[in-house]
């Protein structure tokens, strides 16, 4: 078999390319390549499906009246499986993919510290995913990724709902597994030579997200657990009628939900450290600066939580949590001027890698600027339950997340396959991603701005014209993506071996 070595921090050792036989990974196996290659194929196969339900969403939003939907409780369901699916079946458990596949390599370690816990965690995703596609075609699951009572408690009867939130319990406990693991095999399991400073910053990262989840997670599964009393055991935990508080709810699952974006960012901003060191051949800048920052935003996180309800919070305490939500931006911006400090001077190659990587940053400071306005009460109030949250939301978890799982994908690729990508392939998947994505979801500002609703399928006729232009952007990021699957199928049947120096072989 051939031999990688990618000239990557804490990957310096040759690592024979894997023989890659389908029916290896349709098993149990405890090995985390193995695992990590299984939570990556898992997650796509959830992100093909979520980018179908967006496609409709966009499709249903080219005129202002209801069109391709029956009705609004089926756009409603229909939103409310996009935004979940893409969150916990596409973004977290794929950046836990890779973390379960380099996380070992990177600290010389034979495996995960608890290789079943490891397998364990990933058989719990398929069938949580399949409860929660079983919740949009029995309907009913009707209130939204985030599900505030009472949208999820008197207004959506159907056992649809219920089925979201037993499958959101099943995803959770996987998180925290695995977060655990990682935990473990990071503090315990590096070799005797390597200090907490070697570690490389995918590492550090995937340490951060590790402690946000243990430590959030949690509050998720109780929230959700009174959320199914609620529905099926008569209780009231958030009926009004009855002594319920819906606020409560909205605390619980902000204090879980805000932290919970960085678990989908953090470990993208450890790809992106490892990916711009390497093809701007230069070491890292600031690395102390950038390791610690990760460290302060999961402890940060924990404060800023009550900013998605400045409507419904009292006003005193809306001050306390404008200056944290802006605070928690300090050392994001720590890591930008880091990362810009890594390719001032670096011998830039511009590879797929590198571009989703440069996408990555400048698309994510749109996304941070706009949450440093949201983080102002008179803004927040302003656009609140707009298309401007909307749009924000997608710079910072597409334009973020998930330009950063790109970067990683076509990074790491002939490390996991032992293939090459195709190159030509993988800048014009960049270009059409790139600008496609612009345009879906900048011009949602300006509606946002100007009063357009989010989660409605009828809307003003005066913003049709954003709605067109939006869908058909948006169509066309949706057949972008198949550029990429493409390239991946063909990279196992035709690609070009790896070989010993991956990079040597890439040729634009």
């Amino acid at each position: 078999m051939a031999s990688i070595t990618v000239p990557q921090q804490g990957l310096g050792r040759a690592i024979p390319a894997p023989s890659l036989r389908v029916r290896d990974y349709l098993r149990w196996s405890v090995d985390h390549k193995i695992i990590g290659v299984q939570y990556m194929v898992t997650s796509l196969f959830f992100f093909i499906f979520g980018g179908a339900l967006a496609m409709l969403i966009r499709w249903e939003l080219l005129t202002p009246a209801l069109d391709v939907m029956a009705d609004g409780t089926a756009y409603n369901t229909l939103f409310t499986i996009h935004g979940t699916v893409m969150i916990f079946l596409w973004i977290i458990p794929m950046l836990a993919g890779f973390g379960n596949y380099l996380i070992p390599l990177m600290l010389g370690a034979k495996d995960m510290a608890f290789p079943w816990l490891n397998a364990f965690a990933f058989w719990l995703i398929p069938p949580a995913g399949l409860l929660m596609l079983a919740g949009w075609f029995m309907g009913q699951a009707e209130a939204g990724w985030t599900s505030y009572p009472t949208l999820s408690t008197m207004f959506s009867p159907g056992d649809g709902q219920t089925m979201w939130a037993v499958s959101l319990h099943l995803l959770g406990i996987s998180s925290i597994l695995g977060a655990i693991n990682f935990i473990v095999t990071i503090l315990n399991m590096r070799p005797a030579g390597m200090s907490i400073w070697q570690m490389p910053l995918f590492v550090w990262a995937i340490l951060a997200t590790s402690i946000i989840i243990v430590m959030a997670t949690p509050f998720l599964a109780g929230a959700l657990t009174l959320l199914i009393l609620d529905r099926v055991a008569g209780t009231s935990f958030f009926n009004p009628a009855a002594g319920g508080d819906v606020l409560l709810w909205q605390n619980v699952f902000w204090f879980y939900s805000h932290p919970a974006v960085y678990i989908m960012v953090l470990p993208a901003f450890g790809v992106l450290s490892e990916v711009l060191s390497v093809h701007a051949r230069k070491p890292i800048f600031g690395y102390r600066a950038i390791a610690l920052s990760s460290m302060a935003i999961a402890l940060v996180g924990f404060t800023v939580w009550a900013h998605h309800m400045f409507t419904s919070l009292q006003p005193e305490l809306r001050i306390p949590f404008m200056i944290t939500s802006m605070i928690i931006a300090v050392p994001t911006g720590i890591k930008i001027f880091s990362w810009l400090g890594t390719l001032w001077g670096g011998k830039i190659h511009f590879t797929s890698a590198m571009l989703f990587g440069l996408g990555f940053l400048s698309m994510f400071v749109i996304g941070g600027i706009s949450g440093v306005m949201l983080a102002s009460v008179p803004v927040n109030i302003h656009v609140h339950d707009t298309y401007f949250v909307v749009s924000h939301l997608h710079f910072v978890l597409y334009g973020g997340s998930v330009f950063g799982i790109y970067a990683g994908l076509y990074h790491w690729w002939p490390k996991i396959t032992g293939r090459m990508l195709n190159e030509r392939l993988g800048v014009a998947h960049f270009v059409v991603t790139y600008i496609s994505f612009f345009f879906t979801f900048f011009p949602q500002h300006l509606a946002g701005l100007q009063g357009m609703p989010r989660r409605v399928a009828v809307y003003a006729p005066e913003f049709q014209t954003t709605n067109v232009i939006v869908s058909v952007a948006a169509f066309v990021l949706g057949i972008s993506t198949f550029i990429l699957l493409y390239n991946m199928v063909a990279s196992l049947y035709v690609g070009k071996r790896a070989g010993a120096n991956p990079l040597s072989l890439i040729h634009i």
